[in-house]
């Protein structure tokens, strides 16, 4: 090879630096994730990888610490919405005297469901800030207007539209804080569940603040004035969920996730968000616009557009139109792109489908139950029904052995106290698990 005079050639040696110097991209699954080991894409599963190491690399922020609390909001609305739908619709059964007095149950789930499809699909199409921003502030609006319902129907219609604002919260929110979490602190994601009983403790005071005091006896006697306290229920929550809506806004001023721009392309506002944080809270983030360029494009090593190597659609493939069934079909269609991924899939929604049935199996109607008129039970019902919950764990046969060296003697002996009351005050004849109370 020929060089221009008075330039030397470079040693063998430097070239070999300069190459060993250029950025690298590593297109092997090291971590074992189940999108490297399933091959669906892996120039986009290598950016994940150094995405997910430069945020390890930046640590824990302030910026994950405002998403705990801003995020754990959406879960709390989700649980106050439910709970406050199921405390306030006898009383507002017996202003307006409706036909089907388990509308509102009906109403509340369905925008929950619809929500969730929406906001979840939203997320994935038009990206996690939309959502984010929106979602709370559309519920917190339908829920003060909930409060002033004039009949049932108008009620359950502003119930079902303040449950669809709230109903994807639940997804999105452990999404966005996923996408920011260090792998190291990935058990807060856990804890944000705490927030779940955030809701309903607030849900409770409100009711316990203005139900009692503001409510009507019965249905002959119920009207607009006298019968106000569910309606303050409705404005206080509202009003709350308002002020989360705004704080979600003002003090986090999301920016869209970094794996949602790597999915669209965006190797440079990736960048700049990680930078961004890392400057903002004076940490450390070595990751460069050039070695995610360094991969490659995303879908850009399968044979034909948008198909890997074995013909099947890349999970970062788009419709021609955005706003579309058939981009949604895709999006549906990557979750099942190989056996495994649709077997994860399936135990995945087949697991929120049990959760779905179990909890207002429970926590809705146990506010009917509990309100049961009181004349229509036996004497002994209600204090039954009280010592069940308290008493099916235990048995008889269980107690004696406790060794008083793990239980100490008082509280064994209250437990036994406890059983014997609940004994003289059961029915004769009912079984409690094994407890079988005798005349």
């Amino acid at each position: 090879m020929s060089h221009p005079p008075n330039e030397k050639p470079l040693p063998q040696n430097s070239l070999t630096d300069m190459e060993a110097q250029s950025p690298r991209c590593d297109l092997s699954s090291e971590k074992g994730d189940l999108l490297g080991l399933e091959h669906t894409d892996p120039v986009l599963n290598a950016k994940m990888h150094l995405v997910n190491n430069a945020i390890d690399e930046i640590g824990f922020t302030g910026y994950q610490a405002k998403l705990f609390v801003l995020n754990g909001f959406g879960y709390a609305v989700d649980s106050l919405i439910l709970l406050i739908q199921s405390i306030i619709a006898g009383q507002a059964a017996l202003e307006f005297r409706p036909s089907y007095t388990r509308g509102l149950t009906i109403a509340v789930y369905v925008g929950m469901l619809t929500g969730a499809l929406f906001w979840g699909l939203s997320a994935d199409v038009i990206g996690r800030k939309f959502a984010f921003n929106c979602s709370l502030m559309i519920c917190s609006v339908f829920a003060i207007i909930a409060g002033s319902a004039p009949n049932w129907i108008v009620l359950g219609l502003f119930v079902c539209l303040s449950a669809f604002g709230g109903g994807g919260n639940l997804v999105l929110d452990t999404a966005v804080f996923l996408e920011y979490l260090p792998s190291k602190y990935a058990w807060l994601l856990t804890l944000m569940a705490a927030w779940w009983g955030v809701g309903q403790l607030i849900a409770g005071l409100f009711a316990w603040a203005f139900i009692p005091n503001y409510s009507c006896a019965d249905a002959a006697t119920c009207t607009y004035s006298n019968n106000k306290g569910w309606r303050y229920v409705w404005f206080a929550s509202g009003a709350l969920v308002f002020v989360m809506s705004i704080a979600r806004i003002t003090v986090i001023r999301l920016k869209e996730t970094p794996k949602f721009l790597l999915g669209e392309g965006k190797d440079a506002e990736v960048v700049e968000t990680l930078q961004f944080i890392a400057h903002k809270y004076n940490r450390h983030c070595s990751l460069t616009l050039e070695q995610l360029q360094a991969c490659g494009s995303t879908g850009s090593w399968q044979g034909s557009a948008g198909l890997d190597s074995y013909g099947r659609r890349l999970s970062t493939a788009h419709a021609k139109s955005r706003f579309s069934f058939t981009e949604v079909r895709l999006h549906l269609k990557g979750l099942f792109a190989t056996k495994r991924l649709g077997l994860s899939t399936s135990l995945i929604w087949f697991s929120w489908l049990l959760i779905g049935l179990a909890y207002p199996l429970y926590n809705v109607f146990l506010v009917s139950l509990i309100t049961y008129p009181v004349h229509r039970l036996k004497l002994y019902t209600l204090p039954r029904t009280e010592c069940s919950l308290q008493c099916l764990p235990m048995s008889t046969a269980h107690l004696p052995r406790i060794p008083r060296r793990i239980v100490r003697r008082d509280v064994r002996n209250s437990l036994l106290a406890q059983l014997r009351h609940c004994k003289s005050v059961l029915h004769p004849g009912t079984h409690l698990g094994r407890i079988h109370v005798s005349e």
